[in-house]
């Protein structure tokens, strides 16, 4: 699929190969990704396993019932159209009533993962999330009785019949 230079796949870009995004969904050679017009990351497209693992059934009231992708390839711009609205639910399509994959807004993606939302007028890719792993300059290095302690009692007295049976097994 063409870009138009920002990395994000154009609105009639998806449009025409939703055939080809779910057949590589189905062999796990595309991760979830965005797509909207103009560069900006307005829907995203992701396979209705992560939708499922992420409590997407229980977290969104989508469109009901299961879309072909001649549907998607027929109503994607209106689809988007409603995004851009702000009244957009859901859509699970795939082949022969099966859910493979799910469209959902950035903001829903976000919701989905329990992202936080960027500022007003930032231009974010939720499914190019990178975090900030480094150490702040005030973190140390942790015991293990430390960590048990910030845990609480239960993971105390936890660590405590682990140590207890080690040294009954020597």
């Amino acid at each position: 699929m063409a870009t138009d230079g920002s990395g994000i796949r154009s609105v009639d870009d998806v449009r025409r190969d939703v055939v080809g995004v779910l057949a590589r969904f189905r062999r796990g050679r595309t991760m979830p990704f965005s797509f909207g017009d103009g560069g900006v990351p307005e829907a995203v497209l992701l396979t209705y396993d992560q939708f499922e693992d992420l409590g997407g059934e229980s977290k969104f009231e989508r469109r009901p019932g299961v879309v072909a992708a001649q549907t998607v390839a027929d109503e994607l711009a209106s689809m988007v159209s409603a995004i851009r609205a702000g009244s957009f639910a859901p859509v699970v399509w795939g082949d022969d009533g099966e859910p493979e994959a799910v469209i959902m807004s950035t903001s829903q993606y976000r919701q989905l993962r329990g992202d936080d939302e960027p500022p007003p007028g930032t231009i974010d890719d939720p499914t190019h999330r990178v975090y900030a792993s480094e150490p702040l300059p005030t973190s140390r290095p942790m015991t293990l009785d430390e960590f048990a302690e910030m845990m609480g009692p239960e993971t105390q007295r936890i660590l405590e019949e682990l140590r207890q049976e080690d040294d009954t097994s020597h």
